[in-house]
């Protein structure tokens, strides 16, 4: 398809070009554990919508990735956030699936609605609805993980409005501007002083009690709303695992400055200043494997990369720093 319109209309970029654009958005759906590792589906309504838009668009890349129509489904996903939240802590499939990137369970092809509480239903309607798909075996069970970024961005933003629900509110007019600064300035401390305001503000006791887990997810969910990166969180690479690398998304703003990588800490309430330390060198020489790996320095592009260390002590953003050396 994208062959034929290519060759009738005057296209600013090669098929493979678009493809690499649009392949983490819409690409990488597995619907049969038997047919892992072989071709991957992509989401064919949002692969036309970004045809349309790139054309409409005088043959430039669409600066909103995500169709809004894609959200119809607004009121049955947040519903089973819900019902994911009355799951005990350690269980929550959602957190699990923003903090881990995984989860694990077994495929359900039928179940009653009142079993729905079940795990491995739920698991299995996420399947279903298209919220996650296969990524093979691992330790003899199933391996789900969210698909791709369109389904990605629905995630973060659900969970950010079950937040709002529980009145949490924030001014998008100075995040809007921190976001910019961020990208164009470098100013990381304001953008990131931002987040552990609104986390500390809005952590309710049981959040409070969830730890790393919901520090981290609160900050994938808010760095998801950033209009100029795309968030990847514990990136595999041959570095190894980095907690988010905002990978800048200059085929959109061309002219932006800055990107980064960030390795988030949490410790307790009742660490030590001294244990702090402790973490950061740590954190530091993990930042600067993760930055030197050839998948970062090729998704900076012209960018400068920052590679930033956060500290939480509980949920108190104790250490914002960048590192400097290699």
């Amino acid at each position: 398809m994208l062959g034929y319109y290519s060759s009738v209309l005057p296209f600013n970029h090669s098929v493979d070009e678009l493809i690499k654009v649009m392949k983490p958005w819409y690409d990488n759906y597995c619907f049969a554990e038997e047919e892992y590792g072989k071709t991957t589906m992509y989401y064919s309504v949002m692969v036309l919508n970004f045809l349309d838009k790139y054309i409409r668009n005088n043959y430039d890349i669409p600066k909103n990735m995500v169709e809004s129509n894609v959200r119809i489904d607004y009121d049955k996903v947040r519903m089973l956030i819900r019902h994911d939240k009355e799951f005990a802590h350690d269980a929550s499939i959602i957190q699990q699936l923003v903090t881990q990137g995984f989860v694990t369970g077994k495929l359900v092809e039928n179940f009653p609605a009142e079993r729905i509480n079940d795990p491995d239903n739920f698991l299995s309607l996420l399947f279903y609805f298209g919220m996650v798909t296969i990524d093979g075996d691992y330790k003899g069970v199933t391996k789900f993980i969210i698909p791709n970024e369109v389904v990605r961005d629905q995630m973060y933003t659900y969970l950010l409005d079950t937040y709002k629900e529980n009145d949490l509110t924030y001014d998008s007019f100075n995040k809007g501007k921190l976001e910019s600064q961020l990208a164009y300035d470098g100013n990381y401390k304001a953008y990131f002083e931002f987040i552990a305001d609104s986390l500390k503000r809005y952590s309710s006791q049981r959040d409070k009690q969830k730890g790393e887990a919901f520090v981290h997810g609160f900050t994938l969910a808010m760095t998801s709303q950033n209009q100029f990166y795309r968030p990847i969180s514990e990136l595999d690479n041959d570095g190894g695992y980095a907690d988010i690398f905002l990978s800048p998304l200059c085929d959109i703003y061309k002219d932006m400055v800055d990107s980064y990588i960030i390795e988030l800490k949490y410790c307790k309430t009742n660490t030590a200043d001294e244990q702090l330390q402790v973490l950061f060198k740590e954190a530091s020489a993990q930042i600067c494997r993760y930055a030197n790996s050839d998948i970062v320095k090729e998704s900076v592009k012209t960018t400068k990369l920052h590679k930033l260390v956060v500290i939480y002590r509980g949920a108190e953003m104790v250490m914002c720093e960048e590192v400097t050396e290699e």
